[in-house]
């Protein structure tokens, strides 16, 4: 897969909520800086986490509307439309940053304001 081709898939996975296949993007030793869930390092600890996103959301949907590659590196400015395990809307707009390895996701951070996801850590501290 082009580089191109895997941020597409990145998207196309978390918004079918394929977990599975969303993580089979990413290399093993893979790092990732995510705003909410904070330092992840390696495969094996990010499927775990992945496993309870269809429970934590009632709706998860991130729209790509700029995708830019570079060689190894890609970034994407999106918009997420979500809403927590109650159904409270969530609304944001994110931004994305690939590297890339032998085909797989190497490292991956996102950026975002965090107030719109009150009622996603809202439902964390019940």
């Amino acid at each position: 897969m082009t580089t191109k081709v895997l941020i597409e898939m990145y998207y196309v996975h978390a918004n079918n909520g394929d977990w599975n296949k969303w993580c089979d993007l990413f290399a093993d030793d893979m790092v990732m800086d995510e705003q909410l869930a904070g330092h992840i390092e390696g495969l094996a600890a990010l499927r775990p986490m992945m496993q309870g996103m269809g429970k934590m959301y009632s709706k998860f949907q991130n729209i790509p509307r700029y995708i830019i590659v570079s060689g190894n590196e890609g970034a994407v400015v999106s918009h997420i439309s979500a809403a927590n395990a109650a159904g409270v809307p969530i609304e944001a707009e994110v931004m994305n940053y690939f590297r890339f390895r032998d085909g797989k996701i190497a490292y991956m951070s996102n950026f975002h304001d965090s107030v719109p996801f009150k009622p996603f850590l809202e439902q964390l501290n019940q």
